[in-house]
């Protein structure tokens, strides 16, 4: 008992600080749904990939269950978690936060050449690297390196050491080539309604590369509704470009890519371009 209250009592302090918490089991494991929400028959989180409606005050779906509540986390729904606890974790990405999950001592070595110095915090087998900004999370984007933060959680291992730095663009490439390399977009898709090649009338070419690469990054850091996510980037690309003839289909293919390594599909995306410009009178 006297473990539980210390785990608790972190969770709260966590919680105070805008850090949603939810407890572990042992094995660094979150706990098990319960019999409503059991194979989603509850039909999931609103905050879960698969948006849904489910208010189940357990602490069910893992990290989608992370809050900062405190009647929440000392509910008698949460009780019998908090009984079992084996440690605490938090979702980062509901903090604005990113870990770099570095998983061995090599992982840690190539972190220390590669990655700008931010607070660091020792785990059982290496290290997390803690930056301040979200970002989509996905594991083993190279040997031993994991990435968490939006639909992740990590398990809190203490404050750690040094000053927490802003998450460079360098962490975000890690998550936009391992899934452009594992689930590329289809070469040769049509792309209605571009031309290109032309100059863009706003400033310079560098101008559009910047927007590109902006729009690119708003669609992998979405963190739900892909659909409307991939729309709404694809409508603010076209307001800006969509009148310059400055847009090629290399750019729209980029936009294209990092969609589909989102989970879009290729039908999705073309449907969702044509309807950008219909809604632009383009």
């Amino acid at each position: 008992m006297r473990n539980t209250t210390g785990l608790l009592r972190i969770a709260l302090w966590l919680a105070e600080l805008g850090i949603p918490v939810l407890p572990l089991r042992e094995g660094k494991l979150p706990f098990g749904n319960c019999p409503a929400c059991t194979g989603s028959a509850c039909g999931d989180r609103p905050n879960m990939k698969a948006a849904g409606p489910c208010q189940c005050p357990a602490a069910c779906h893992g990290w989608a269950a992370a809050t900062k509540d405190p009647a929440v986390l000392t509910s008698p729904a949460w009780a019998s978690a908090w009984h079992q606890a084996g440690g605490v974790a938090y979702h980062p990405g509901g903090a604005r936060l990113t870990v770099v999950d570095l998983d061995n001592a090599d992982a840690v070595a190539w972190a220390r050449q590669a990655l700008p110095a931010t607070k660091t915090v020792p785990t059982t087998r290496g290290e997390h690297w803690v930056y301040r900004g979200a970002m989509q999370s996905s594991n083993n984007v190279r040997p031993g390196v994991d990435i968490k933060s939006h639909m992740s959680y990590a398990v809190w291992r203490g404050l750690g050491t040094g000053p927490i730095a802003d998450l460079p663009d360098v962490v975000r490439t890690l998550v936009v080539r391992e899934k452009s390399a594992s689930r590329p977009a289809a070469h040769g898709v049509s792309i209605p309604g571009v031309t290109g090649g032309g100059e863009c009338r706003h400033r310079t070419p560098a101008y559009l590369e910047r927007g590109i690469a902006m729009a690119e990054r708003s669609i992998t850091d979405s963190r739900s509704a892909i659909h409307s996510s991939v729309y709404r980037v694809f409508l603010a690309v076209l307001s800006t470009h969509g009148r310059c003839g400055c847009l090629t289909e290399d750019h729209v293919k980029r936009l294209f890519t990092a969609a589909h390594a989102c989970g879009e599909s290729v039908r999705h995306c073309t449907a969702a371009w044509a309807n950008a410009r219909t809604a632009l009178g383009l």
